[in-house]
């Protein structure tokens, strides 16, 4: 096995051994948690591995290459490790997760089986079924330029550049009142004219759905509020007095990137690129046709 040392494989090849498994999971939130199928808990890495959990996983499929490893991890849904609130609301899509054989007698003495990311979550008869996806997953991902006409940039990105921090692109505010699963209301926005977050982003700051954020679909004046719907509901519910912060919508075209934002110098669209009219185009047998630009 990669990556033994020769007291762990001394141990291995002893015939008696000591051994249990561990995970840790890492949440895009921050969060960590550490799970073992040992009887005690285990500590290392600065982590407490709960042997409480009921957390067990299927055997690893791993495989030389760019075969992508593939495994699945079944444990139990309790208030005190995994809950069924945090896998709706999305909290661990995507997550890190590290697996170790650990000599539970030494805890120091172990070796790293598996490091990839949690797929599919499904939850049913208060237990949770998770696919452990490997690193070589990433490779299943498209990578590279789009040639389009719309910028290909996300606002705030390295590509983009732009600082969403910048005074009169964001505000923090607290929530005033809910209308159903994707609307939310305010007497006002001062400062900002309506649209101004349209195609922005909403981030929830406190309360049940601390941490989530919602694309926005439209930003208008409505019987007399400021309404702000998402495209689609979050997946915790926000009341009113929880603190959001809403962040200035993109449409991705040349105008709002050079008149909105100022940032046409990292503009990452091809705004001059032909259309399909432009296949059917023919010789012109009358006038000048010497090139030049498009505009």
């Amino acid at each position: 096995m990669a990556g033994l040392t020769q007291e762990f494989q001394d141990h291995l090849d002893s015939g008696l051994t000591t051994l249990c498994r561990c995970w840790a999971i890492r949440r895009k939130d921050g969060a960590r948690q550490g799970f073992t199928d040992h009887d005690c808990d285990l500590a290392f890495d600065g982590l407490l591995f709960r042997a409480d959990t009921g957390l067990t996983a299927a055997a690893l499929q791993q495989g030389t290459g760019l075969s992508v490893d593939n495994s699945e991890a079944v444990g139990a849904l309790s208030d005190a490790s995994i809950r069924a609130e945090d896998i709706e609301a999305g909290r661990y899509d995507g997550a890190e997760v590290t697996a170790w054989l650990v000599n539970w007698a030494d805890p120091q003495m172990r070796v790293m089986q598996f490091r990839g990311t949690l797929g599919e979550l499904r939850q049913s008869g208060g237990a949770f079924q998770a696919e452990l996806r490997g690193l070589t997953e990433q490779l299943n991902r498209p990578v590279g330029r789009v040639y389009q006409k719309p910028c290909t940039a996300v606002l705030g990105d390295r590509a983009c550049t732009f600082d969403l921090d910048r005074p009169g692109y964001a505000t923090e505010l607290d929530v005033v009142e809910v209308d159903g699963d994707v609307s939310l209301r305010w007497p006002e926005l001062p400062g900002f004219a309506p649209s101004w977050f349209e195609r922005g982003r909403l981030d929830v700051l406190d309360g049940t759905a601390k941490g989530l954020w919602g694309a926005i679909k439209t930003d208008r004046l409505f019987d007399g509020y400021r309404q702000i719907e998402l495209w689609e509901p979050l997946r915790a519910a926000v009341t009113p007095g929880d603190r959001v912060r809403l962040a200035a919508g993109c449409d991705k075209r040349m105008e709002t990137c050079r008149l909105k934002f100022n940032n046409l110098l990292n503009f990452q669209g091809f705004p001059d690129l032909p259309g399909e009219d432009w296949l059917m185009a023919v010789p012109k047998r009358s006038g000048v046709n010497q090139g030049g630009s498009r505009r």
